[in-house]
């Protein structure tokens, strides 16, 4: 299962739609938050906590991989979410809290001396460890003024990410994972025969079909439509970043 918490909207890789749930036996193991620019601290734990709460009593992984994406911080260059270190390292925090196996990795991030900070503080919360906000000296300090501490202060920017609309998206979600019965299993089963030759394969997977550009926003949808793009309000602009990621072939999240 994968779980990602983004900005979405009309870019590269065209991905991440909150109908955007997997096909065939993967169906509802991928799931999409879709997030808007402002997101703070609050809205964002709350959501987050909602939706891995069930995620882990639905899928009950053995092991998570969590990528630790820094462009949601406040004052990231390219990103437009308004996270504190701490408000981004509570996301940690709280996985760390089911005691189960888990892989940390780094991911985005545009403002360098923030992506260290981020990845300095969750660093020390993932072996649980309070570091001082005052940084030590070093040979990058120089780069942490003027105030030269570990944490940052979120931007005065507005959250457009509105009750109304996190409540759908959370809705949403939860009916995807109440499409899961049961906790899957990884058994291994042979293979059959393939009746392609590997030029023919190839050929297919050099095939992508066409995509359409989807934006949402917020309305309900009838998520059992076979098509994604079918929606009961008409779509406009959405949005949101990345957080969250798993392994398949193994009970993970």
């Amino acid at each position: 299962m994968t779980v990602s918490f983004h900005k979405y909207g009309d870019f590269f890789p065209g991905t991440g739609h909150i109908t955007d749930v997997g096909a065939g036996e993967g169906k509802h193991y991928a799931v999409n938050v879709p997030l808007s620019d402002g997101i703070d601290d609050d809205t964002f734990r709350d959501l987050f906590q909602c939706i891995i709460k069930r995620v882990m009593e639905v899928y009950q992984p053995e092991v998570v991989v969590l990528q630790c994406g820094a462009d949601s911080l406040a004052g990231d260059r390219l990103g437009c979410f308004n996270l504190s270190v701490k408000g981004h390292a509570d996301c940690l925090r709280f996985l760390r809290s089911f005691n189960i196996p888990m892989m940390v990795l780094g991911g985005g991030g545009y403002t360098i001396r923030n992506v260290a900070r981020c990845w300095c503080y969750e660093t020390a919360v993932a072996v649980g460890v309070e570091p001082d906000n005052k940084l030590p000296y070093n040979d990058y300090y120089e780069y942490f003024g003027p105030d030269y501490n570990l944490h940052i202060q979120p931007r005065i920017v507005e959250n457009l990410n509105t009750t109304k609309d996190l409540e759908n998206i959370k809705n949403m979600i939860l009916d995807h994972l109440s499409k899961l019965e049961h906790v899957p299993n990884a058994q291994f089963h042979e293979r059959p025969s393939d009746p392609e030759g590997p030029e023919e394969k190839e050929e297919d997977m050099d095939k992508r079909p066409a995509q359409r550009s989807r934006l949402w926003s917020g309305g309900a949808y009838d998520s059992d439509t076979e098509d994604p793009d079918h929606m009961k309000t008409e779509a406009n602009d959405l949005s949101a970043n990345s957080i969250m990621k798993s392994v398949p072939k193994c009970k993970s999240l």
